[in-house]
């Protein structure tokens, strides 16, 4: 990535890595743990974190805390925005790891899921502390509209795992075919709603017209579902870096692809839940998971679903274009600099 992204993702780094510490002590605890932190032992503290900097510490685009940042600095605010980095990356993480759970994955980022190592009940208590953990950077921060802010995470969270609930009923349920359109709702909830929030945080930090802020988490919303589009796909293709090609199918995601598939050959739904079914009870390396994604091929529903997701992402830039966010200062350096990140992240 450019050095003028780079420069902002070590600040962004930083932030994260004063929430996680290599070495936390009672100090920390205490910040996190009010009134009890310097009770907790040391084992004790290293226990809580260490898994959670393992996930961390294996990449991540952290696009969403960036795009926050260039939000905020588009709209006048500067860096003031990089303090809630931790509210978007560690609940981004968090997810993953109880998604993850939900889905039986036995990688994430090209290494085991955080469960297979530190077992489930370790990965579901830690991943529901991430959570709580990234609100911490709420309470410190020195922002005058801390309920405001309090009030858009919360609204995510309950989105965000609205948005997992509809996806696990779907995959569960292999014979279930939502619409289209009921998976363009599912993917705003499970993907754009960081997104969102991403994009309203920036703005409302930076002082922006409730207006603009709303234009911007919408248009961001969509462009989260442009990415979960492109992921569906890519887990189809290419495969996903960290995770198996065609772990979908195993564990019967209706993705994009495969609703077009549907849509445009219903009397090919028994073969489809027939290789969802084998791949579910065999793992993906069975004959019916090549069969399935050759079928997809064959039809160009992987071009139709690229196309689609490329179109919301390019809503995003548009905005960018020809939008003056009336009753708004625009700094265009930041403008320029939002304008290029979407384009390089698309």
């Amino acid at each position: 990535m450019e050095q003028k992204y780079t420069q902002r993702l070590e600040k962004i780094e930083a932030e994260l890595k004063r929430w996680l510490p290599e070495t936390a002590d009672s100090a920390w605890a205490e910040k996190v743990f009010p009134g009890i932190g310097k009770r907790i032992n040391e084992e004790t503290i290293h226990s809580l974190l260490a898994p959670l900097r393992d996930i961390l510490s294996r990449g991540g685009k952290r696009w969403r805390p960036l795009f926050m940042t260039l939000v905020c600095e588009t709209f006048g605010g500067g860096d003031s925005a990089i303090p809630l980095a931790p509210l978007l990356e560690f609940s981004h993480n968090a997810s993953l790891i109880h998604d993850d759970i939900e889905d039986d994955s036995d990688e994430r980022r090209g290494k085991p899921a955080i469960h297979s190592i530190y077992g489930v009940d370790t990965a579901i208590n830690l991943g529901s502390f991430f959570y709580f953990l990234s609100s911490s950077c709420i309470d410190s921060c020195e922002l005058k509209n801390k309920d405001a802010i309090y009030k858009l995470w919360t609204d995510c969270m309950r989105k965000l795992h609205l948005g997992q609930s509809m996806d696990i009923n779907w995959h569960r349920n292999i014979s279930l075919v939502p619409s289209i359109e009921e998976y363009y709702l599912m993917a705003a909830m499970k993907t754009g709603s960081l997104a969102r929030l991403a994009a309203e945080l920036g703005a409302l930090i930076a002082g922006a017209t409730p207006q603009a802020a709303q234009l911007m988490g919408s248009a961001a919303e969509r462009m989260g579902v442009g990415f979960q589009i492109l992921d569906d796909v890519k887990n189809l293709t290419t495969g996903v870096p960290g995770k198996r090609r065609g772990d979908d199918v195993v564990e019967g995601k209706k993705g994009l692809p495969v609703l077009m598939y549907l849509n445009k050959y219903p009397e090919k739904h028994g073969m489809v839940f027939y290789c969802f079914h084998v791949a579910k009870t065999d793992g993906a390396a069975v004959q019916e998971v090549d069969d399935l994604i050759n079928a997809l091929k064959d039809s160009g529903v992987f071009e139709e679903a690229e196309e689609k997701g490329h179109s919301l992402l390019k809503e995003m830039q548009d905005i960018f274009v020809s939008n003056d966010f009336a009753g708004c200062n625009i700094n265009e350096s930041g403008r320029e600099l939002l304008k290029g990140f979407i384009k390089l992240i698309s």
